[in-house]
């Protein structure tokens, strides 16, 4: 199965934390090996014109509000668990 994240990245959601999101996602694809396109796919998009609600992720098809750091982690270990035998999960 083929895993999709999608990042706000409009200036409020980027400025409000989907900027360091953005650089969570990238680390713990990496540090779990996740890095092959065919397994997870990380993008952006522009306003999705509810600024209030950021920063939003969508993850799966699935849009979650007010994504700080340690939330977007607990997506990201439930929809890509960390693979046994790393010595990092991020």
């Amino acid at each position: 199965m083929k895993h999709t994240l999608v990042i706000c990245v409009g200036s409020s959601c980027f400025s409000r934390g989907n900027g360091a999101n953005v650089d969570t996602a990238e680390s713990y694809i990496a540090a779990n090996g996740y890095n092959d396109e065919a397994v997870v796919e990380l993008s952006g998009t522009l306003c999705r014109n509810r600024c209030s609600e950021g920063p939003i992720v969508i993850v799966d098809g699935r849009e979650y509000t007010k994504v700080d750091g340690e939330k977007f982690l607990a997506v990201l270990r439930e929809t890509l668990p960390p693979k046994l035998g790393r010595k990092h999960e991020c």
